[in-house]
C-alpha cells in the first residue's frame, strides 16, 4: 500500500526559506527559534497543509497500514454495522482501523483528521459531505486518501459510497400519506453542518408538498439523536392543540423515544398514532409495536467504502462513487390513518 505524495518537511523548508533543521526545532522546541522565523514556518505549514507524520518517521516506506474512520457519534447504533463491515474488509488486507468521533462538531472533526494524519494514517473514512472549506482545503493540500460515506454527493474529483437521504425520507413520507395520513409531524436531526439531516428533512418536506390532497406537516421539531431527545421532541408536538396522525423520525432512536413518550401518556400504538423511523437498527425490531423504518445498507456501504479506499491507496485509476438503494420496512407501528 503506497500513500499518495504529501507535503514534506523539505517542501515546507523550501517555501519558508529556512533549513529543515530550523523547522524541526520550531516543531519540537519552538522557544529556541526566533519569532519571525516561526511565523514564516507556520505560514508555510498552513499553506501546504503539512502535518508531521509521527507514525511514518519510523518507516522508510512511509506506510503504516492503518486507516482512520471519523464518525459523528458512538452513542447509538446508526453507524455500528457499517463500521464493523468496513473494519472486516480492511482486515482482509492486514490494515488496522483507528476510530475517532466528532460529536457532530466540525472543529472536532478537523482536530481528529489532523491527529490521525499526523499519526500516519494512510487514509480516512469520513461521514457526510458537509464540512468547512478549511477542512476540505487541508485534505486536498495534504493529499489525504479518503472516502465519504452515508451520502450520495461530494466535491468533484472526490468519491462517496452512500445513498440518497432525501429520496429515502421522501419515499417514507409518501408511503405514510398513501395510507391516508394527512397530518404528519417530523422529528429531524440537528442540521448544522449535517447534510444527511438536512436531506432527510428536505425530502419529507418536498414529498408532502408534492402529494397535495390536504397533506401537511403540522409540526417540525429539530432534535439531537438519542432516545430521550425523541421523547422530548414528541412532548413538544403534544403541546399544540392539533395532533398529527403519524410521526416521521430521522432515526430509530428518535422514534423509540417518541413512542416511549406516547405510551407513557396512555396512547395506544399504533391505533392512536403511527410512527416511522430511519436506519433499521436493532431496536426497531424489538419495540412494541415493531418500528416501520427505512433500512440503510450499512454493511454494503462499509464493505464498498473499504474496497474503494484500499483501491485509492493502491494507486488504482478510473475509480467511481457508489449509490446504494434503501428499503422501506413496513412493521406494526404504521397503519392506515383513522377515519375522521
Amino acid at each position: 500500500m503506497t500513500k499518495p505524495n504529501a507535503p514534506t518537511l523539505e517542501d515546507v523548508a523550501k517555501l519558508a526559506g529556512v533549513s529543515t533543521a530550523s523547522i524541526s526545532r520550531a516543531l519540537n522546541d519552538p522557544g529556541k527559534v526566533a519569532k519571525s522565523t516561526r511565523k514564516k514556518i507556520e505560514a508555510a505549514i498552513d499553506q501546504l497543509g503539512y502535518t508531521p507524520n509521527f507514525g511514518g518517521r519510523a518507516l522508510a516506506s512511509s506506510r503504516t497500514n492503518t486507516v482512520g474512520a471519523i464518525i459523528p457519534s458512538m452513542a447509538n447504533a446508526m453507524f455500528a454495522s457499517g463500521l464493523q463491515a468496513f473494519q472486516e474488509e480492511l482486515d482482509k488486507e492486514g490494515v488496522t482501523l483507528l476510530v475517532a468521533t466528532t460529536g457532530f462538531d466540525p472543529d472536532q472533526e478537523m482536530r481528529q483528521i489532523k491527529s490521525l494524519v499526523g499519526q500516519g494514517a494512510d487514509g480516512l473514512l469520513l461521514i457526510g459531505n458537509a464540512r468547512p472549506d478549511t477542512t476540505w482545503d487541508f485534505i486536498d493540500k495534504r493529499r489525504v486518501a479518503h472516502v465519504v460515506a452515508w451520502c450520495n454527493n461530494t466535491r468533484p474529483d472526490h468519491h462517496y459510497v452512500g445513498f440518497d437521504n432525501a429520496a429515502a425520507a421522501g419515499d417514507a413520507a409518501n408511503r405514510v400519506m398513501h395510507l391516508g395520513h394527512r397530518r404528519l409531524a417530523l422529528i429531524y436531526g440537528l442540521t448544522n453542518e449535517n447534510d444527511r439531516a438536512k436531506a432527510r428533512r428536505d425530502g419529507v418536506r418536498a414529498a408532502v408538498k408534492a402529494f397535495g390532497q390536504g397533506a401537511r406537516l403540522t409540526h417540525e421539531v429539530e432534535a439531537p439523536y438519542l432516545i430521550d431527545d425523541g421523547a422530548a421532541a414528541f412532548s413538544e408536538i403534544l403541546k399544540r392543540p392539533e395532533h398529527p396522525t403519524a410521526v416521521l423520525c430521522a432515526n430509530d432512536a428518535l422514534a423509540a423515544g417518541a413512542m416511549m413518550e406516547a405510551r407513557s401518556r396512555g396512547m395506544a400504538l399504533p391505533d392512536d398514532m403511527s410512527f416511522v423511523g430511519f436506519d433499521d437498527v436493532g431496536i426497531a425490531r424489538v419495540l412494541t409495536p415493531p418500528l416501520a423504518t427505512v433500512r440503510v445498507p450499512q454493511i454494503e456501504m462499509g464493505q464498498a467504502a473499504a474496497r474503494l479506499l484500499l483501491a485509492k491507496l493502491g494507486g488504482q485509476s478510473g475509480l467511481s462513487s457508489t449509490t446504494f438503494d434503501t428499503e422501506f420496512i413496513h412493521r406494526g407501528s404504521l397503519i392506515a390513518a383513522p377515519k375522521a
